[in-house]
């Protein structure tokens, strides 16, 4: 039980000490590659969050914490050798010659990006090849967790992957994609999302902590027995799993579109509320409502991964399957994880004295400074 005691300890200390970090790491650090091959030609472009460009080359040159138009410029060509030293482009006929244009800015969500256009020249064969190998390591040192989305468009087909991390080189067949390709892609980049995601996680455990818990004389008290505390859970994750499954395929289909810093805001807010009523508890037995109802608002924001991956022609449905597949899996596995932990020690007061009130404000706390963040864009 001292082992337990200390390691709940632990696990509150970290997410404390933490805070300041998963301020700044609360997105995930993606890069946007585009490519575009069909006959003979290849083109495409690179986006990278300005803070990665900074971690790549050092775009601040004077320090100031600030990187300006003039700076981004100035690091034109230290860029290029960068993106050449970590991208390889490989046809049928050999490696590829990058030749870039002008760096430019593009401005997403989660800030400003530094978007790279290039054209590539693959031997003889050019963007006639029938295959493309890709070997991505853009960042691999300064920050393993980067992982470049690739969009590969070629002789009216489109595919996507994830590259990066430990993966190494992938190759593309550009004239007839399989379709177990798509899904495996998009099974792996639901997974890398949901894993990724901090606030979707973070909003569920707020949700999961009470789950071994039951509100009797004003006060939390353990469950007695594992049904109940099983049967929570399950209410909570299916909940969650439902509304975010139908918002998730509506928005992934263009029916139903929201503004993508309305989402966030929504999304940040939602993790305010939930980590809020384990310390002032509004409602104890009905949270899968609550899971429900936000929900639908987290399914928008997984959609907008899919926005920035697409959905390739003639696997859209199975892409996006896979996709969904992916979130529950990397879910089920976090919750698998946490909640045997949570389980065993609910009979402590260490838990519910200071897990669930001060982890709970915590999670509130970093929460809310997403909030600005995402409202003030």
């Amino acid at each position: 039980m001292n082992l337990l005691r200390q390691g709940m300890r632990a696990v509150v200390g970290l997410l404390l000490l933490s805070l300041p970090l998963a301020v700044q790491a609360h997105i995930a650090s993606n890069g946007f590659l585009r490519i575009d091959a069909d006959h003979g030609q290849i083109a495409g472009s690179l986006e990278l969050a300005i803070r990665d460009g900074e971690l790549a080359v050092g775009l601040d040159r004077n320090g100031d914490g600030k990187v300006t138009w003039g700076e981004l410029r100035a690091s034109q060509g230290a860029l290029e050798g960068y993106v050449r030293a970590h991208l390889q482009l490989n046809g049928t006929a050999g490696a590829c010659a990058l030749q870039f244009d002008e760096v430019r800015v593009n401005d997403r969500v989660d800030g400003s990006y530094l978007w790279l256009p290039f054209t590539a020249l693959c031997g003889d064969g050019g963007g006639a090849s029938r295959t493309l190998r890709i070997d991505y390591s853009v960042l691999n040192e300064a920050d393993p967790s980067h992982r470049g989305l690739l969009t590969l468009n070629a002789y009216g087909g489109s595919q996507t992957a994830v590259l990066g991390g430990a993966r190494g080189a992938q190759v593309f067949e550009l004239l007839h994609p399989s379709a177990w390709s798509a899904f495996t892609e998009y099974l792996q980049a639901g997974i890398w999302h949901i894993w990724s995601g901090i606030d979707h996680l973070l909003f569920l455990l707020s949700l999961l902590l009470p789950a071994v818990l039951t509100r009797r004389g004003g006060r939390w008290e353990a469950v007695p027995m594992a049904a109940p505390a099983l049967l929570n859970i399950v209410k909570v994750v299916s909940a969650f799993t439902l509304a975010h499954s139908i918002t998730l395929s509506l928005a992934a289909l263009g029916v139903v579109r929201l503004p993508t810093r309305l989402t966030e805001s929504v999304i940040a807010a939602s993790i305010i509320v939930a980590a809020l009523n384990n310390v002032f508890p509004r409602v104890t037995e009905g949270r899968w409502r609550i899971a429900f109802a936000f929900g639908l608002l987290h399914g928008f924001g997984f959609a907008s991964v899919l926005a920035d991956m697409g959905l390739p022609t003639g696997a859209r449905l199975v892409s996006l399957v896979a996709f969904n597949l992916g979130v529950e899996a990397g879910q089920l596995a976090v919750v698998i994880a946490v909640m045997p932990v949570v389980y065993w020690s609910r009979t402590t007061l260490f838990y519910r004295r200071t897990v669930m009130p001060w982890g709970s404000t915590a999670i509130a706390a970093l929460a809310a400074v997403w909030l600005v963040q995402r409202a003030a864009g």
